[in-house]
């Protein structure tokens, strides 16, 4: 039963990906999950909100503007909450900032595919192994302000996925890669409306950028990682001293070439049985635009992802996922979050409303998320609660 759950999750990840061939589909997808339960409140963004301990999957160039001297976060989220009980999602972060201008931070992201039970031969007999596949990505970062309202970061990311299964020929080595992150922040100074203040911000993030990553040391078997580029912007209403709401609103775009789909087969003599040596079979031409897609190297395909879409301009912004998002905050105590996640029909269909909340005493913070489907591909996060418990200590530092 865990090894048809298995197949259950490899499944959805791929029917993201369902309604057209051309869909792109990545190595190591968890490294994309919203990992803390705020920004999974708020539509599954992070780029352009306010800074806080869970920067280091968004925009860790948030941090150089964070308000506590340090943070830790422990993040839980229960993934095919339907179907089993022993899969989620884990994340361990920390930062702490060096001064009022710079910061570093690091964290632990683990994906746990619960037990699996196994039998190395066809033997009925033989007793079963118990293997617990997961993938982990382990990384730190720093960042610094480069003027008052404006600041940049670089991350650094280990990445280890553990999910091969042992045969009677071959074993069960891991496969491993690393990537760097490139990241800016803009935070402007506080500014006097007529009836409010306001704050604007803004930040990108060129993530994940790095080899790809392979089980078998085969470039032609190969995987992408799930290199990206996130911009977004917001803007904060400080309606008082004790009430503020903020809007954002992020596109992300995978820098991954787009697969080319099926190859065209050439009967040279239009007989119709492609014997003939010059004759291309379908299977052959699939073949062959399989192996020219796998061989594109991981720093040329970020830049081919920018205009390979055999369809055009149109499909390349059918690539392009967006979120928008509202937070409200009283006193900095408790947060109410909405947010919408979209992504085209064509591209995966992943559309989604989210709804948080966060609940803050002394040093403690607690947040919650839950996810509602607005597609007919089913989420593999719906009908669950995500958790994040967060801990500020230190000095504080103004905003201004």
């Amino acid at each position: 039963m865990k090894k048809i759950t298995l197949l259950l999750i490899c499944f959805l990840i791929v029917s993201y990906a369902k309604a057209q061939d051309r869909t792109i589909t990545t190595g190591v997808p968890f490294l994309l999950v919203a990992a803390d339960a705020r920004a999974a409140g708020l539509g599954d963004q992070g780029v352009a909100t306010s800074a806080d301990v869970f920067s280091q999957q968004w925009n860790p160039a948030k941090y150089a503007f964070s308000v506590d001297k340090q943070g830790f976060s422990i993040s839980y989220t229960p993934y095919l909450s339907d179907i089993a009980n022993d899969i989620a999602l884990a994340q361990l972060t920390y930062y702490n900032k060096i001064d009022d201008r710079s910061a570093f931070a690091g964290s632990i992201r683990y994906f746990g595919f619960g037990d699996i039970e196994q039998r190395f031969t066809s033997d009925p007999n033989e007793p079963t192994t118990t293997l617990k596949p997961s993938e982990l990505a382990i990384d730190g970062s720093y960042s610094l302000k480069l003027s008052e309202t404006f600041s940049m970061a670089v991350a650094a990311r280990f990445i280890n996925s553990n999910l091969k299964f042992p045969s009677e020929y071959t074993d069960a080595s891991s496969a491993s890669s690393f990537a760097v992150d490139v990241a800016g922040f803009y935070q402007s100074e506080e500014i006097a409306y007529n009836s409010f203040n306001g704050r604007w911000r803004a930040g990108f993030n060129f993530q994940n950028m790095g080899p790809k990553i392979s089980y078998d040391n085969d470039d032609l078997s190969s995987n992408f990682l799930p290199a990206n580029l996130r911009v977004g912007g917001g803007f904060d209403f400080i309606l008082d001293d004790y009430n503020k709401v903020g809007v954002s609103l992020e596109f992300t775009k995978l820098l991954v070439p787009t697969p080319p789909g099926p190859g065209t087969p050439v009967d040279t003599n239009g007989d119709g049985d492609f014997t003939d040596p010059e004759d291309i079979t379908q299977e052959e031409a699939n073949t062959t635009n399989y192996n020219n897609y796998n061989s594109i190297g991981w720093f040329e395909g970020m830049f081919k992802s920018f205009g390979d879409a055999p369809d055009g301009f149109s499909e390349e912004l059918k690539e392009i996922t967006y979120s928008a998002a509202a937070e409200y905050t009283y006193q900095d105590a408790f947060s109410m979050r909405l947010g919408y996640f979209h992504e085209s029909p064509e591209k995966g269909a992943r559309k989604f409303f989210s709804l948080g909340a966060g609940f803050k005493y002394n040093v403690v913070k607690v947040d919650v998320s839950y996810l509602f489907s607005a597609s007919n591909v089913k989420n593999p996060l719906e009908n669950t609660l995500r958790f994040s418990l967060t801990f500020n200590f230190g000095d504080k530092y103004e905003v201004y």
